[in-house]
């Protein structure tokens, strides 16, 4: 997919029509859908899971710290999360009793689950979760599709170069390009980012978030904002994001966050408005 330069600048109709599916699910969660403007119209809306891998991008290098052995399991957990904001997935209902997160499967909507999300990656990851019988939770998913499974009958749950793809499709809306580097005994290839205005974007969110839009309640934010503070600590990137800030605000930030991180996923997935899968998969990074 080419970009292509607009000459004007969309209209909101516009932009649901581009994008109906991603535009539907912000809409249904309560969410403020995100105005396309001359920048935004560079590429289309960024799933959760390119904004969690560009925090971890190295700007110039082109590549995730080599040392970062969460980013693999976070990013699988970002996908699930997409797919319950989309209303595509959901936790299967309680039934006399309430259960707790981690002990409640996650199942495909029926009525939306077979059409196509505009992300490979999210097709494949439902695809699994619709035609696995019997069903499994958000931690067993985690754990599927990241291939950390002993059963080789499940391997096959497995996505695989997720990394790699995610970059490809950043790389297609400009935001990353591609290049070869030489690491003495192989050649490797990166992706530095090119569009700073979308990671600087995408920075200045989280650092908001926790700062001048602080809500000092989790159920207050914006889902996707909240999701994205989660998912980047789980994936050990959020820090990128404060390394400009002053040490004030830093400790202002982290404090915040820590605030987050102390939550019980089991409560706050009652509360009037709650996305309970956001909140499984949280609970299953958080336990």
């Amino acid at each position: 997919m080419k970009r292509q330069e607009l000459t004007r600048r969309h209209t909101r109709q516009e932009a649901v029509a581009a994008n109906p599916d991603a535009a539907a699910a912000a809409d249904s969660d309560g969410n403020e859908v995100e105005d396309v403007d001359d920048e935004g119209s560079k590429y289309s809306r960024l799933t959760l899971m390119e904004e969690v891998l560009l925090l971890g991008i190295k700007d110039q290098e082109g590549y995730t710290s080599f040392w970062n052995d969460c980013i693999s399991s976070g990013l699988r957990g970002c996908m699930l999360i997409e797919l319950g904001l989309r209303q595509r997935v959901e936790l299967e209902k309680n039934g006399m009793r309430k259960r707790s997160l981690a002990t409640r499967n996650l199942v495909a909507k029926d009525a939306r689950a077979d059409r196509p999300t505009g992300d490979v990656l999210l097709d494949e990851a439902i695809k699994h979760v619709k035609s696995t019988d019997p069903p499994a939770g958000v931690q067993e998913w985690i754990e599927l599709l990241s291939g950390e499974t002993w059963n080789p009958l499940k391997l096959r749950y497995q996505l695989r170069n997720v990394r790699e793809r995610l970059a490809k499709g950043l790389v297609e809306k400009g935001v990353l390009t591609t290049e070869k580097q030489n690491f003495l005994l192989f050649d490797m290839t990166t992706h530095p980012v090119t569009d700073q205005a979308v990671k600087e974007r995408i920075v200045k969110k989280v650092q908001d978030s926790v700062l001048s839009k602080w809500q000092n309640e989790a159920n207050r934010m914006d889902k996707r904002t909240l999701a994205l503070i989660y998912m980047a600590h789980a994936s050990d990137v959020l820090e990128n994001a404060f390394v400009p800030l002053s040490d004030d605000d830093y400790e202002l930030a982290m404090k915040r966050v820590r605030e987050l991180l102390d939550v019980d996923p089991d409560v706050e997935s009652q509360k009037p408005g709650a996305n309970e899968v956001l909140w499984a998969v949280v609970s299953a990074f958080l336990k």
